[in-house]
């Protein structure tokens, strides 16, 4: 690890080790209220990384305390490696939305089902959002004054939830609500005969519009 730079992952736990020696355990229960909903982090990833990060000497691990856990307290060489990492440039976000992937083919699903999807996953960003809420309360209400980076980040976690609630609340009544009587077919589900092509042999086919 100390011949290329530090993952994400990594430098996210040393970020974390700044504030004094941590568990493996303990690490994962501080980064998932943290930075759970935007990286990915299992504990697993965290055991791998620390093992890796000690070899590099990076972090050193004491003797095992309470509950048989043993922290992990950042050295010198571990602070470098985050200052190093932090003043990088951050790079471009990657999106993937299972959901808004399935919503791009819905026409080939029962209306029920896509319906039963969307009415699912708002309920999950309802709930994300409660918990946004809860965290935001309990910041303002601790005797300690609040991290504005983090305070900063949980206001994105705010408005991006907000946003993804008021986009399922404009979404369409015949996808969120279908008919009770609506049929499979109805939805263009693959069941129908396609339009016989009228494209000459050897001629190219125009792109698909996927707006239609």
């Amino acid at each position: 690890m100390s011949d290329r730079p530090l993952n994400a992952t990594a430098a996210s736990l040393l970020g974390f080790l700044h504030h004094g020696p941590l568990s493996g355990w303990d690490l994962v229960a501080t980064a998932q209220p943290m930075i759970g909903q935007f990286w990915s982090l299992t504990q697993s990833q965290v055991y791998r990384e620390l093992t890796a990060m000690a070899g590099a000497g990076l972090v050193v691990v004491s003797a095992p305390g309470p509950r048989d856990r043993k922290p992990y307290t950042i050295t010198a060489a571990g602070r470098a490696a985050f200052s190093a990492w932090i003043d990088r440039e951050p790079g471009s976000e990657t999106i993937r939305f299972p959901l808004l992937l399935t919503l791009v083919f819905g026409r080939h699903l029962p209306p029920n089902r896509l319906a039963a999807f969307l009415t699912h996953h708002r309920e999950l960003h309802a709930r994300t959002l409660a918990g946004y809420e809860e965290q935001l309360a309990a910041a303002h209400a601790s005797a300690e004054q609040p991290n504005p980076y983090a305070l900063a980040s949980l206001d994105f976690g705010l408005t991006y939830e907000r946003a993804v609630l008021d986009w399922f609340d404009r979404l369409p009544t015949a996808m969120t609500t279908p008919p009770t009587d609506a049929s499979p077919t109805s939805a263009g589900n693959g069941t129908t005969t396609p339009t016989p092509s009228k494209l000459q042999p050897g001629s190219e086919a125009e792109p698909a519009d996927p707006f239609r």
